[in-house]
């Protein structure tokens, strides 16, 4: 699927140009730079963990050009870059800003078909979930509700830190998820997975929740 490729007809309209600025991430490795213009069609997002993942990406490898790219995360209106350690944001913020508007301002496409993800296979509870993030297919109703309040409650919040929660599984009162972008090493994650998504899984759907963990991709 192409999702975003300009061409000369394109530039020629009065779209709003493409822009960027950045915004700081409870991870302090990782950045959100905020596009204004769509990237991808919303609930679409992309995550990149190494240059040999980006082949279907021209913008995230270029990206991974840069030395200090670790992981970089996509979605319907931003891009979470996670750098390594040996390098700090003050050194690096307006580069990638810079190289970000540049790039984007160019005829060259960003993504041209989305990295292989976790997505539901036909169900009857599919047709429920009102967004597709890469949930694992809901086998029945509580879990299908599990995923509806992490799109309608939790997702908002996670997504406006530069990352995303998915669910995984549920399993003897045990509800699996996955931390991408931002959220994916963050120091805060943990607090913010018992104090916030444990918690209000709790309250909204009751004692069948015993307890929520992460699992890494």
């Amino acid at each position: 699927m192409l999702l975003i490729n300009r061409t000369m007809e394109d530039v020629e309209t009065t779209e709003t140009p493409w822009e960027f600025y950045a915004e700081e991430t409870p991870n302090p490795n990782s950045m959100k730079f905020v596009a204004s213009r769509p990237i991808l069609e919303p609930g679409k997002t992309a995550e990149y963990t190494s240059i040999k993942e980006t082949k279907k990406s021209p913008l995230a490898q270029r990206l991974f050009e840069f030395p200090f790219t670790k992981s970089i995360f996509i979605a319907a209106n931003y891009i979470t870059l996670t750098k390594h350690d040996f390098v700090d944001w003050e050194d690096i913020r307006h580069e990638v800003r810079s190289f970000l508007t540049t790039y984007t301002r160019s005829d060259e496409p960003l993504i041209l078909e989305l990295p292989q993800q976790h997505v539901p296979a036909d169900s009857s509870f599919e047709k429920k979930i009102s967004v597709n993030t890469q949930h694992s297919t809901p086998k029945n109703e509580l879990e299908n509700k599990i995923i509806e309040t992490l799109e309608n409650y939790i997702r908002p919040a996670v997504e406006q830190d530069g990352g995303l929660i998915t669910f995984k599984s549920f399993d003897e009162g045990i509800v699996t998820v996955q931390m991408r972008g931002a959220c994916s090493g963050c120091p805060s994650s943990t607090m913010t997975l018992k104090s916030g998504i444990e918690a209000l899984l709790k309250r909204v759907i009751g004692p069948e929740i015993k307890e929520v963990v992460s699992e890494a991709l």
